[in-house]
This record gives structure tokens, C-alpha cells and sequence, in this order.
């Protein structure tokens, strides 16, 4: 399933914010067509790691290689088009727009067009119907021609993941996918993941560890900024130093 050659890695990559190092000479890889699950305390650095993966904030050191190129100074466009996606920051949701017009709009920018030239995706059925089969993979289908405002939070973040594939990304970041979602939408958001696992690579950000552990090929560990272990689901819940670290915080 895996490849010798990472599809991400990140080399002794240090992020500061005054006093506080965010990211601790962080250095780990994520493999094509796995699901590599991040997860730590709160304050363990996972979203400042996410940001530097895509370019919203540029690391104080180290390295990070997307594909075998060095991206760490390539702003967050660049890492898009070259297949780097964070599923919520491809494009904000139009919340006046419907939740196909939001998508056909992703497909059309990544046929190199830009955004102000939005007409065409409500009317160019090459950019509809690429986009009505993605929520219809999303299970959105039915809501195509709903303002995305009114739908629900659960189908928001359904609809964000469609925006992010519809630009054909090699790697999806995902930082919390299932923050806020009740158990029945965080349940349909596993099916969806683990259906989309099976042909996309994911670096997965999560706090519902039972999320995690169905989901996940590889575990990192983060701890103030610095990775304690690296390994298969099972590796990880037996590992001392994990459970050490999630005492009192979260369980494994």
C-alpha cells in the first residue's frame, strides 16, 4: 500500500511564536495511499503543523518535500496546484452560492481559471457535471441546488470536502474534519473518509479517537511541538509514552 519514497516529509521543521516553540525540530513522513492520523493534547502543535504543511504559515527552520520537491518556501496557491490541499482553505464556501455552484466554481479554477470569472460554473455543464458527480460522491446529491447556507453544519463540512477534491488533489490536509458534528453526522463522516482513503492519501488532524482508530493506516504522536511515536494504530495504544502523554487529557 505504501511507497518507499514519502509523499510528505518534513525535516526538523520549527515553528515559534515568541517564547513558545509550536513545532519542535518536528521530522515525519506521511506514505502515498495511506491515511496517516495526527494526534496530541490541545496545545501539542497539530493545526500549526497543518498550516505550515500548506503554506498558510512559513516555518522558522527545516524543511518540508511534497513529492520529492522542496515546497517550504511556495505560498499556499502554488502548494494547491501542485496537489496540496487543505480541505477548508482551497476556497472559502460562497454561502450565497449553491452547494453545486460552490463546487463547479473549484472545478473551474482548477482548469486555471480564476474565480472572478464565476458565470461560467453556473452555466458550463463541463464544470457542472464533474461537480455534481463529486457531491454525489459526498452524498450531497440531493442538496446540489441548495444555498449552501441552509444546509447543515455536518453537510458544510461535507461540501468543504468536495470543494477540496474537485481540485484533484494528491494529498488532502484535514485539519478536524468532525469538530462539531453530532454522532450521526460524525458517523457518515467515517464512511466518507474511509471511502475516500481508498483512492487519496490523507494527513488526518483529529481529536474523536475512535475516528482515528478506525480510520487511520499510521499514527503520529505530537507533544509540544515534538513527535514521541510513530506507528500502526495497535503500536500506538500500547505504547507507554502515548498513554503518558493523554493522561488526564484524552484516552486512547
Amino acid at each position: 500500500m505504501t511507497s518507499a519514497i514519502p509523499l510528505l516529509e518534513t525535516m526538523d521543521l520549527v515553528k515559534r511564536f515568541g517564547g513558545i516553540t509550536a513545532t519542535d525540530r518536528l521530522s515525519f513522513a506521511v506514505a502515498a495511499s495511506e491515511l496517516h492520523a495526527v494526534i496530541g493534547p490541545n496545545g501539542a502543535g497539530k493545526t500549526t503543523l497543518v498550516a505550515q504543511l500548506a503554506g498558510e504559515l512559513a516555518p522558522d527552520g527545516g524543511r518540508i518535500r511534497f513529492a520529492g520537491n522542496d515546497v517550504t518556501a511556495l505560498a499556499m496557491p502554488e502548494r494547491a496546484r501542485r496537489g496540496l490541499a487543505r480541505s477548508f482553505q482551497i476556497t472559502s464556501i460562497c454561502r450565497d452560492f449553491s452547494a453545486l455552484d460552490n463546487v463547479a466554481l473549484a472545478v473551474q479554477a482548477r482548469s486555471g481559471h480564476s474565480f472572478r470569472f464565476w458565470r461560467p460554473a453556473r452555466s458550463d455543464e463541463s464544470l457542472r457535471a464533474p461537480a455534481r458527480a463529486i457531491l454525489k460522491r459526498l452524498g450531497l446529491a440531493g442538496r446540489a441546488e441548495v444555498p449552501a447556507a441552509t444546509l447543515s453544519h455536518g453537510e458544510q463540512r461535507q461540501l468543504e470536502l468536495a470543494i477540496a477534491l474537485a481540485t484533484q488533489p494528491r494529498l488532502l490536509l484535514l485539519d478536524e474534519p468532525m469538530a462539531g458534528l453530532g454522532p450521526e453526522e460524525s458517523a457518515r463522516m467515517v464512511v466518507l473518509l474511509r471511502e475516500l482513503k481508498q483512492d487519496h492519501t490523507i494527513l488526518l488532524v483529529e481529536h474523536d479517537m475512535d475516528a482515528v482508530f478506525a480510520l487511520a493506516d499510521r499514527i503520529s504522536v505530537l507533544v509540544y511541538g515534538r513527535c514521541i511515536a510513530t506507528g500502526a494504530p495497535a503500536e500506538i495504544r500500547a505504547d507507554p509514552a502515548v498513554r503518558e502523554a493523554y493522561l488526564g487529557d484524552e484516552a486512547i
